[in-house]
């Protein structure tokens, strides 16, 4: 995960002269253990760490939760079957669309600034969600929601990437960070299953928009703000042409993948067809800014040329396509096909809390010792194995063989990948890249979400013939499928070491500049000598 130091220099060279300006080993591994100096006390770490943990589950709560509430929100607001699928996806749609954009608003405004008001944005929207009186204004609330995750998602990576050097406290916290999702997962459904058998549904965003009032509260008290040199001495603007392409793309694009299930002639339908085409237009557009035209792009291309960040990255997409379905279709084939009370179905879903602490925990203690091709493999295969049990389960299952370790293989796909990869990604990166590294890794995660959930529910649309547990079966081994692939690319393209203790990636590239320069001295006198 992290590149070896170079070997120690003889004394007396000049090799070591410039490597005292750097960290020894043992002061490495002492500064990857501490608490960071921008930190006055350890309550000040805690605040922080909490605002950061609760924003992941607060994120989370408002996916998981809705899936368990729709049916009841189906009745309620009258509807119909085949626009369901909106409420639930717009939310990841609208926030996976806008991640780039924000990423760009933390490099010029500073990711304490951005969180905070992220946070703030998500609790309104949350409040006004709650007095929804009909379908249109809850897909509009739920969209409005999507800018807040989308603005502090990415500024809580850049605040942990930039704050911690790489070793195992940094391994922690990321761990936590990652295993907070499910918590969230778990308390969406809790409140979810409350608010649509006792409560009213109401309660199920003011209850959230209560905490996210919280959350906020102690970000304000506690998220410090980064000094000036984590923003690098080039200070970037806007990309305007670059964020109207890549978000109109994106949002044409899936809203046509997911439309086409419903729409009068699928494919065939004018107005899926037109949709699509646009979108493909613009992200097209979107590659030529990018690259050749933009002088800060959102998405700069050098980014990729990281060791194996392209495969990674494609690897990551389709992982987190298969959670998404994972969460979409399990909880709707517990209630629907199996009659298990919303109640019950949190009950079902309890392993995914108890699996992210005790993976959460033992990451933070040795993701610093594992090679991490090794865990990401094994995040795989739980992810593959989660969606084979649902694909496989009888009419009448047991609960111990079927969902109990199907809950327990989601967790250890989605808590480890998202874990290894947030480590990888933001220790590659220097610290003025951060945000655009939090943008990366949360864009990948919700239109991964996105787009395989709108390819889920066309699978599931054109096997309607099988009926309602046939089709929901055709989902999970179309997810089986995504997961596949997932796993071969880790195998065979993806090789990243252990998270230990480093140095920093302006470190490592001020430490190389300056033995090349001493090694290669440049002419700078070039005026001849000789007498005329």
């Amino acid at each position: 995960m992290v590149v070896a130091l170079p070997p120690s220099p003889e004394p007396g060279t000049q090799k070591e002269e410039t490597a005292m300006l750097y960290p020894t080993k043992a002061e490495i591994e002492r500064l990857g253990r501490q608490r960071p100096d921008i930190f006055k006390s350890w309550w000040a770490e805690v605040g922080f760490a909490f605002s950061l943990l609760a924003s992941t589950l607060m994120a989370e709560y408002f996916v998981s939760g809705f899936n368990i509430l729709l049916p009841v929100l189906s009745e309620v607001l009258d509807i119909p079957p085949e626009s369901r699928t909106w409420p639930a996806s717009v939310f990841s749609l609208v926030t996976g669309a806008l991640l780039l954009p924000f990423g760009r608003l933390i490099d010029m405004y500073g990711a304490n600034v951005v969180f905070i008001s992220g946070m703030v944005w998500f609790a309104i929207w949350s409040l006004v969600a709650g007095f929804s009186r009909n379908a249109m204004m809850l897909i509009i609330c739920r969209a409005l929601q999507g800018f807040g995750p989308a603005a502090f998602l990415p500024a809580g990576i850049m605040l942990i990437g930039t704050i911690y050097r790489p070793g195992p406290r940094k391994n922690m916290v990321f761990s936590l960070y990652g295993a907070f999702a499910p918590i969230g997962f778990f308390s969406g459904i809790f409140v979810g299953g409350i608010s649509g058998e006792i409560l009213a549904w109401n309660w199920y965003f003011w209850i959230g928009t209560i905490l996210l009032f919280i959350v906020s509260v102690v970000a304000f008290a506690t998220v410090p703000s980064l000094p000036s040199d984590a923003q690098g001495s080039h200070k970037p603007k806007m990309d305007f042409w670059g964020a109207l392409t890549i978000v109109s793309g994106l949002v044409l694009v899936i809203f046509a993948i997911t439309d086409s299930s419903h729409a009068p002639r699928g494919w065939s339908t004018p107005y899926i067809y037109i949709t699509f085409c646009l979108g493909v237009l613009s992200l097209a557009g979107a590659v030529y800014i990018e690259g050749w035209v933009a002088d800060d792009p959102l998405l700069p291309f050098d980014l990729f040329q990281v060791r194996y960040m392209k495969p990674l990255v494609v690897s990551l997409f389709f992982a987190y396509g298969v959670f998404g379905i994972f969460l979409f279709y399990s909880s709707f084939y517990i209630e629907t096909v199996l009659s298990v009370s919303p109640l019950l179905t949190t009950a079902w879903f309890a392993p995914m809390v108890a699996g992210g602490l005790i993976l959460s925990t033992i990451g933070g203690f040795t993701l610093h010792l594992l090679p991490g091709k090794i865990v990401l493999i094994i995040s795989s295969l739980g992810y593959l194995t989660c969606v084979l049990l649902f694909a496989l389960i009888p009419e009448n299952p047991n609960y111990w063989a079927y969902i109990f370790p199907s809950m327990l293989c989601a967790t250890l796909g989605v808590d480890v990948t998202y874990s290894v990869s947030n480590v990888f990604i933001t220790t590659s990166l220097p610290k003025h890249r951060q945000g655009l590294a939090g943008a990366l890794i949360n864009s990948i995660l919700f239109l991964g979400i996105s787009f395989f959930l709108g390819i889920a529910d066309l699978v599931v649309a054109k096997t309607e013939s099988l009926g309602t547990r046939g089709s929901y079966k055709a989902a999970f081994w179309f997810a089986l499928a995504c997961a596949a692939v997932g796993l071969i690319l880790v195998v065979g393209f993806v090789d990243v070491g252990k998270a230990s203790s480093d140095l920093t990636a302006e470190e490592k590239a001020g430490l190389e500049a300056e033995l090349a320069d001493k090694e290669n001295p440049k002419v700078t006198d070039t005026v001849s000598q000789t007498p005329p």
